[in-house]
């Protein structure tokens, strides 16, 4: 039996606020869910989980609903040169350490977890106020009272603009990412998932659901806002010459499905909890991409916070424990992920190097470890103490 308990106000519905209203009706608390969008739903891209990730979604219930949207993918494996030429390759035998999820399915398993009457659109967050009873959010023009509020609205939140005023910008990272997701029945090349690396840019390709392929190209560039009126086509002049499927996928995707996202981080913060009101996801530590971790980490973010509310004995116990846990481990991997990111990006001589292949995720899975030392995979989630609910 859960030893809090009360009503969390969620700002937030993509993946990680999903995950944190899961989590917290997991452990017997009410959870309104407030999302400024008009409709729900997720950009359309793909992802990958590492086993990290599919132990939080396990631990809140929904890692069978996950592992049926998602699809193995050899990424961590195959890394290759521009030309083909494979500079690692997954081994015989070798267990799929990743999943690769179209981000709309993996959001739809998180969704049909959180009734429908909880969640509300259409609700901007204009104020957050908080007093000695709880808080009260204000989104839509219509307060909702709570004893909890969880800012997981992203690298932009709301709730941390109002609450942590002191909390410096996010910042650009030099780089540019295009994104495509395709169908990619009778394309020629290895679709099973690879890395490919070339002089400051990487391509990836992840296989999702129903016969699609994600890719990401990301490269470097000077200032974020650049943009094309051909974005298929800026992507294509960077690997038009590259090995298949690499031209093919760009080509195969439809120019109005090409996405376009500059790559920023929210500089670290001093603490996630102000009062009653805890940061989670990337409104806590938005990171680079290069490790993968982003949503794994919101995932597990979900989890802490719902142990520690049902078991450190109050609200304000739980919020510090969730901050000791969560905030050293999401900045390691953040500082790790902005290594790694420009590394991949460097111009200087070879851009693939005997480090660099050290440092990829297949040699990280097969040791269990970053290079700081700090685990990342194998992280393990606390058991949350279920509270059956009848609604």
């Amino acid at each position: 039996m859960t030893t809090t308990t009360g009503h969390a106000i969620v700002v937030g519905a993509g993946i990680g606020g999903l995950a944190a209203a899961v989590g917290l009706r997991r452990v017997g608390w009410d959870v309104t869910v407030l999302e400024r969008a008009a409709e729900l739903g997720e950009v359309g891209a793909g992802m990958s989980q590492a086993p990290n990730a599919m132990r939080a979604l396990a631990e809140l219930g929904v890692a069978d609903e996950a592992r049926a949207v998602g699809v193995p993918t050899g990424s961590t494996g195959n890394l290759r040169r521009p030309d083909g030429r494979y500079l690692q390759r997954a081994r015989p035998g070798d267990p799929l350490a990743l999943l690769g999820f179209h981000r709309a399915d993996l959001h739809r398993v998180l969704l049909d977890a959180v009734p429908a009457d909880r969640v509300r659109t259409g609700a901007e967050v204009t104020d957050v106020r908080q007093d000695d009873a709880g808080v009260t959010v204000v989104a839509g023009g219509t307060e909702h009272r709570g004893d909890l509020v969880v800012g997981a609205d992203g690298i932009r939140s709301a709730v941390r603009g109002r609450l942590w005023p002191d909390a410096r910008p996010p910042r650009y990272l030099g780089r540019t990412a295009w994104l495509g997701v395709v169908d990619v029945a009778g394309l020629p090349g290895d679709l099973t998932g690879s890395v490919t690396l070339g002089q400051g840019r990487m391509f990836l390709i992840h296989p999702v659901a129903r016969h699609r392929a994600y890719w990401a190209l990301l490269t470097t560039e000077p200032a974020p806002g650049v943009r094309y009126d051909d974005e298929r086509g800026a992507a294509l002049a960077h690997v038009g010459g590259w090995h298949e499927p690499v031209p093919d996928l760009v080509r195969a995707t439809s120019a109005g499905a090409v996405l376009r996202t500059d790559i920023h981080e929210l500089p670290p913060l001093t603490t996630y909890v102000r009062g009653r009101a805890v940061l989670l996801g990337d409104a806590a530590h938005a990171m680079s991409p290069d490790r993968g971790q982003g949503a794994g980490h919101s995932l597990e973010d979900a989890v802490v916070l719902a142990h520690a509310l049902a078991t450190a004995g109050t609200v304000e116990a739980a919020l510090a424990r969730y901050d000791a846990e969560r905030r050293p481990r999401d900045q390691a991997t953040a500082r790790g992920a902005r290594r790694d990111g420009a590394m991949t990006a460097s111009r200087a001589g070879q851009a693939v190097t005997t480090a660099m292949i050290r440092l990829m995720p297949a040699a990280l899975w097969r040791k269990g470890v970053e290079p700081d030392g700090n685990p990342t995979w194998r992280w393990q989630p606390p058991r949350l103490p279920v509270v059956p609910r009848t609604s």
